[in-house]
């Protein structure tokens, strides 16, 4: 099984942000995280999840997801997420990123978990230094989707 566990951080909401991904299988680990200038800390909790998606390389192998969001766990385990598709996400926060998991999730077929925040779990834990640090960081990436949507 893979399992990948996220976070997202946003200094102020809007604001710098960043995500942290911790993707395990068997023996390996591998850590992933990326900051940008101006976003949310719901997208970095879902660039986050797609982020770790992307950067699996085997198929067929079990995926389970481990997130402190709710936004993202209960988008997707409750279905809503369907739903916001059949309405082209009208009036939805992060259309292009809902657009870009859903052939991740097709493909994956991901299991997800929620799990507290800040709440001493190993993973979660480093995942949130991960995050908190890319945010912090010089090199800030631009989240050009989310800057065009606010002019």
């Amino acid at each position: 099984m893979i399992r990948i566990f996220t976070d997202g951080a946003a200094q102020g909401n809007p604001g710098p942000g960043g995500y942290g991904v911790v993707l395990k299988f068997n023996h390996a680990q591998k850590e992933l995280s990326e900051g940008f200038r101006l976003t949310t800390n719901n997208r970095m909790e879902l660039l986050a999840v797609i982020t770790g998606l992307e950067a699996i390389k085997k198929e067929n192998i079990p995926v389970t997801i481990y997130s402190d969001s709710k936004y993202v766990v209960d988008a997707i385990e409750k279905g809503w997420i369907w739903g916001w598709q059949k309405k082209k996400f009208a009036k939805k926060a992060n259309p292009d990123l809902w657009q870009r998991y859903i052939p991740l999730h097709l493909k994956f077929k991901p299991k997800f978990v929620w799990v507290k925040g800040h709440a001493g779990h190993p993973e979660n834990e480093r995942c949130d230094e991960l995050a908190v640090q890319a945010a912090s960081g010089g090199k800030l990436k631009i989240d050009v989707e989310y800057e065009q949507r606010q002019d």
